[in-house]
């Protein structure tokens, strides 16, 4: 994916709030052999493509100042409750130097399994993404694991799940990670039954009642 940015002269506080009150978005790229750099976007333009994922686990081609630069994000940070993006964060990225990073897991095939479509479980997501390791090239935007199999209380690994070329998964302790799994929530009925405790109460209060006269 490709974006423009230009080179910010002007850094602080002040000049920032400016940039963003001309519609443009502070950033910095560092990393490699060169320096951090301050830079500026567009923000209609960042703020639309960080909304695509392959944004966020790609290696992106950002134009600065005309020349291509290979670069990662890294750390974006919103308003805590306007829809602006107020800072973003890049790395430069090397081709023959590894990177790391996370990349999210996509579910599929979860609605057509047999713990669903037989037995109405639901399943669960326990984890969402991994960090990794591997050269620019063989980044993937996102790690498929297929649920098409999964019985009802099973759960599926790491292990289960293919690694993709290239790539090492990072993080992992000696046992593997559950990723997702499958279960049958009891449905409680909606009032419980009485017991012989209730049933005795109820026969007391009843005998402990007058009897009606039938005679007027």
């Amino acid at each position: 994916m490709k974006f423009e940015a230009t080179t910010r002269s002007v850094q602080g506080s002040s000049a920032s709030r400016r940039l963003r009150r001309a519609g443009r978005v502070p950033a910095i790229v560092y990393g490699g052999k060169g320096e951090a750099q301050s830079i500026e976007l567009d923000h209609n333009e960042i703020f639309h493509a960080l909304r695509k994922e392959p944004f966020h686990t790609s290696v992106l081609d950002m134009i600065l100042d005309g020349k291509a630069q290979s670069v990662l994000l890294r750390a974006v940070q919103w308003h805590s409750y306007k829809q602006l993006v107020l800072h973003v964060d890049f790395q430069r990225v090397n081709a023959n130097e590894a990177l790391t990073t996370r990349v999210p897991f996509h579910f599929i095939n979860g609605d057509e399994s047999p713990a669903v479509k037989q037995q109405g479980a639901t399943i669960s997501h326990v984890l969402n993404d991994i960090e990794i390791t591997c050269l620019p090239k063989d980044l993937p935007q996102f790690i498929e694991v297929d649920l098409g199999n999964l019985q009802v209380n099973e759960v599926v690994h790491l292990s289960d799940v293919k690694v993709p070329a290239g790539v090492e998964f990072l993080g992992i302790g000696e046992e593997s990670p559950v990723l997702a799994t499958a279960t049958v929530i009891a449905e409680s009925p909606d009032e419980d039954p009485p017991t012989a405790a209730d049933v005795s109460a109820a026969d007391a209060e009843k005998s402990d009642k007058p009897a009606e006269d039938d005679a007027k």
